[in-house]
């Protein structure tokens, strides 16, 4: 089967997947093994002329794990796809692919906190790499930052904790003028939502343990791109670094993709509902959510993106942490947790862990305040989810 004209709720059931050749298998077989052996010498001979194709041992290819790339690619509008064993494998290992040591990276500045450290601390005590953070609102801002040395662009539209976005078709053009290459963490919105390497970047990047997993049962990464980029990166960072996707984790992934199109619809209405809400609460100070009306930049994420997804922050209209701890502990059907993107709705409150991986200079400059709280919203009934906010906005009424 083809995946050309195929509406993504079809290309996820039934795309790469080869049942004949499996008995009729409806749910393609879990290829555990760790290893693979071969008829004689030439077959595995062979092989190794191509280890990207052939099966030889499982850090490298597996078939389980092949079959989820291809229908990942495909859903993204790209040539290949490489699964991680976690979004900061993955992260990594693009981040490794363009930089060498003393080059200079641009980064959106409220990108995920460990790619931060990636960047910031890590990077820059073992390869001298320098990092230059802006907002990535501005063209101009971006412009001013790039360096002759300057070999990356780390974006993240929407980025963490406010959610702002970048234009990926001026920043993409910009940076490709340049000789910059661009990467994206696309996890907020899938590809379901928005289609990053259409607008010109050039590796789109996933925690799949966020929607694409979508039950919060495996940790597992991604990185979709060409298949020249993706060659590369399977055999040099990802087979030498060792950030591997199980065999099982990528079969549980294969079910989530199954229902995706259809999560994500649900985590975008539901999401709606709660985010209109909250902003007509006087409890609530501001509601960060692109899909909002009153967000800055609703136009151009009416422009790039095609829906939105669950996550959000809204910043309460305290600042004293005895009131915001009041309005988490409230809250039964939010769950206190770090992640996000399940089927379960989860809270968090971001300065539990920024002000431990950041300085405190550092963190006042992510524009966020102790008042930021950030939730996902989860699949369960949105007035429900609604009624469990306010009664616990009740806990610090001002």
């Amino acid at each position: 089967m083809t995946k050309k004209n195929l509406h993504p709720e079809t290309l996820l059931a039934h795309y790469a997947e080869e049942r004949l050749e499996h008995k009729g298998a409806v749910v393609p077989p879990l290829y555990q093994n760790s290893l693979f052996v071969f008829e004689d010498w030439d077959a595995i001979d062979e092989a190794f002329d191509d280890r990207y194709e052939h099966a030889i041992y499982s850090r490298g290819t597996n078939p389980t794990v092949r079959l989820v790339e291809r229908k990942l690619a495909a859903l993204a509008g790209a040539e290949a796809a490489r699964l991680f064993g976690s979004g900061m494998a993955a992260v990594s290992a693009a981040v490794l692919h363009y930089v060498d040591a003393g080059d200079h990276v641009v980064a959106v500045k409220n990108v995920y906190g460990p790619t931060n450290n990636l960047l910031n601390r890590y990077l820059r005590r073992k390869m001298n790499l320098e990092t230059t953070f802006v907002s990535g609102e501005s063209i101009e801002e971006v412009e001013q930052a790039l360096r002759p040395n300057t070999r990356l662009l780390y974006l993240e539209s929407p980025s963490s904790a406010v959610f702002s976005l970048q234009d990926l078709a001026k920043t993409t053009a910009l940076a490709r003028s340049r000789g910059v290459a661009t990467v994206i963490d696309n996890s907020w919105a899938t590809p379901i939502f928005q289609k990053p390497l259409a607008l010109g970047v050039d590796l789109e990047i996933h925690s799949a343990s966020k929607y694409l997993g979508g039950h919060s049962d495996i940790i597992a990464g991604a990185l979709i791109g060409d298949e020249e980029t993706i060659r590369e990166i399977a055999v040099n960072e990802a087979e030498l670094l060792g950030g591997k996707m199980a065999p099982f984790e990528a079969w549980l992934m294969l079910r989530s993709l199954r229902t995706l199109p259809i999560r994500m619809r649900q985590h975008q209405e539901n999401a709606l509902a709660v985010a209109r809400f909250l902003a007509g609460r006087p409890e609530v100070k501001q509601v960060r959510f692109p899909g909002l009306e009153s967000h800055p930049q609703h136009a151009l994420a009416l422009q790039q993106m095609s829906g939105f997804s669950g996550l959000m922050s809204f910043e309460l209209a305290t600042s004293e942490i005895e009131r915001i701890k009041a309005f988490v502990n409230a809250l039964e059907l939010f769950q206190l947790g770090v992640s996000w993107g399940g089927h379960e709705s989860l809270v968090y409150a971001p300065a539990i862990s920024y002000l431990k991986e950041l300085p405190p200079d550092q963190f006042a400059a992510l524009g966020i305040s102790a008042g930021d709280i950030r939730i996902s919203v989860g699949l369960e009934a949105a007035e429900d989810l609604i009624a469990d906010l306010e009664q616990a906005l009740r806990a610090i009424e001002v």
